[in-house]
């Protein structure tokens, strides 16, 4: 090696932020507070969600989009539990749905950011290290990374019935070999998120990696975790419960 490549430096890694959607009322949780504000071991979901962010040394930035109506309560929950110093928060307002809250999200972002995570604020406990490895994946080339889990119940597709309330026909039975269920965060280069957002004509779809598919940009998945389920009913509230209790209680061992 010769004097003068001994003192090329690397090129910076490219920055990443992560966006969380936390607009929703969550409706299936039950009455009460917005989903991303309930608590779980006395915490907030939202408050959570931003903590697994953070904790990844990929992300240096995480946008909260929050309901318009809840922005001061929001920045008040996440200044009492403030991230690394190393991670910025900021908190902006949503939208009607969860695609116009991410634009609004990817709106806020600073120029340098290149490597964007959408994450649920409802996947209150993914861990470190599949966030890392989204991160990582997106940073080798990938333009669109998912998490995901095999499936491992059996799945029927169904036609509508021809009466509502009657029982449903089922159409299919798919071959679960074939088939994942996705997580988040999802992480996608900036300027191909931004166009699939561009180039959506509904604001109707469930996750963004959808919306970069329909632009015809190969989408790659890497594995999930079991822990990074989605806190949607009151017994995913029990179970979030005891997953938090144990890892207080691995920590403390």
């Amino acid at each position: 090696m010769s004097d003068v490549t001994a003192f090329i430096e690397e090129p910076p890694a490219a920055r990443a932020a992560a966006v969380i959607p936390a607009a929703g009322l969550g409706l299936r949780l039950g009455p009460g507070a917005p989903k991303a504000l309930r608590p779980i071991g006395g915490v907030p979901m939202l408050v959570h969600a931003v903590r697994a962010m953070a904790r990844s040394g990929a992300v240096g930035l995480v946008v909260v989009v929050a309901p318009a109506e809840r922005l001061s309560l929001v920045s008040s929950l996440l200044a009492e539990h403030p991230p690394p110093p190393s991670v910025e928060v900021s908190v902006v307002a949503g939208g009607a749905t969860r695609q116009e809250s991410v634009r609004l999200g990817l709106a806020a972002l600073p120029a340098d950011v290149t490597v964007v995570l959408v994450h649920d604020a409802a996947r209150p406990l993914v861990p470190v290290a599949t966030v890392d490895a989204v991160a990582a994946a997106v940073r080798a080339g990938a333009p669109a990374v998912v998490p995901a889990l095999p499936v491992t119940d059996t799945v029927k597709a169904v036609a509508a019935p021809a009466v509502a309330g009657e029982p449903e026909p089922v159409v299919a039975t798919p071959d679960r070999a074939l088939l994942r269920a996705v997580q988040t965060p999802q992480g996608f280069d900036r300027e191909t998120l931004l166009a699939a957002h561009r180039a959506s004509t509904s604001d109707l779809a469930t996750d963004d990696a959808g919306l970069v598919e329909l632009l015809g940009v190969p989408v790659v998945l890497v594995p999930g975790h079991e822990e990074a389920f989605k806190v949607t009913r009151p017994l995913d509230l029990l179970l979030a419960e005891a997953l938090l209790a144990r890892r207080r209680t691995d920590d403390d061992d």
